[in-house]
């Protein structure tokens, strides 16, 4: 595996502005038609990637969902579909800035939960940080002061849900290849959706499909980009830049949505941010040959 850790990051803030741009368009489209649908459909397209990649890198379907553990990869799959549903929902009722501003802290219940799910050892500079990190949480929900929304809760819902995904994934590749989960992800999450977001159909007027449509290229295209960053670059060196999608999104918040940038929420999103980085190259350190 080749390590072009310039492309990497180059390729890695690629993947979060378009992912930035996919979360505009999903609270565009949530907050005019049942969350469920718009998730379905943009299932159904991701799910005809992921076959597509199975086809043309492992030959057959039937190799890329080879597996010994399906129900691991099931629970994988019907989780991150619940955590996309829950998220787009943070999106109407609490606008992109608050909701990212929140999700930022999924790496810090990554590692508070590697302990009891993986048995790794998380050490006290990271408790630290985790704990630090939370206090930037509190500083975004502002509990017990008259602004705090309850649905501050749903973003946070959205956090712990990927946090346990981004885990079971992990233990998956324990036994599975990154290729056989990323199949199992998308298949089991069309399926998934399309049980539940089926009985939630509305119709759609014209643009909205052209917005539909946009929904699913940026989709695919930036699960093509993700793809590609982890190809050319090692994860640990990339992941950081990830943050960007946070910034990205607030950009579209401002601009197109008219959302405000208050004051508690651009420092608790600091807060949290610094938090999860020195998680995250901490971790790296950690897992170092050398210590």
């Amino acid at each position: 595996m080749q390590n072009n850790i310039r492309l990497g990051i180059w390729l890695m803030c690629a993947t979060s502005f378009v992912f930035a741009v996919q979360d505009g368009i999903s609270r565009h489209l949530a907050a005019e038609y049942n969350v469920l649908m718009i998730v379905m459909i943009r299932y159904w397209f991701f799910a005809a990637f992921v076959i597509a990649i199975a086809i043309r890198t492992q030959g057959s379907i039937r190799v890329a969902a080879a597996t010994s553990q399906p129900f691991l990869q099931i629970t994988r799959g019907l989780l991150l579909a619940a955590e996309i549903c829950v998220m787009v929902f943070a999106f109407v009722k609490l606008g992109l800035i608050e909701s990212h501003a929140i999700f930022a802290s999924y790496p810090l219940l990554v590692a508070a939960l590697s302990g009891p799910i993986l048995g790794e050892t998380v050490g006290w500079r990271r408790w630290t940080a985790i704990a630090i990190g939370f206090v930037g949480v509190l500083v975004i929900l502002q509990p017990g002061v008259g602004v705090f929304s309850p649905y501050a809760v749903i973003p946070l819902t959205s956090a712990i849900l990927f946090a346990i995904y981004g885990l079971l994934t992990r233990y998956a590749a324990r036994r599975d290849k990154a290729a056989t989960s990323f199949f199992w992800t998308g298949v089991v999450g069309a399926i998934g959706m399309t049980c539940v977001g089926v009985w939630f159909w509305e119709p759609m007027i014209g643009p909205d499909w052209i917005w539909m449509g946009a929904l699913c290229i940026t989709g695919v295209t930036g699960h093509f980009l993700l793809i590609k960053t982890y190809e050319v670059a090692e994860a640990s060196a990339v992941q950081p830049f990830a943050y960007l999608q946070l910034v990205f999104a607030t950009s579209i918040g401002i601009t197109v949505f008219g959302e405000k940038l208050e004051s508690n929420v651009a420092i608790g999103a600091c807060i949290v941010v610094a938090a999860g980085l020195f998680t995250l190259l901490r971790a790296r350190r950690v897992n170092r040959p050398d210590g």
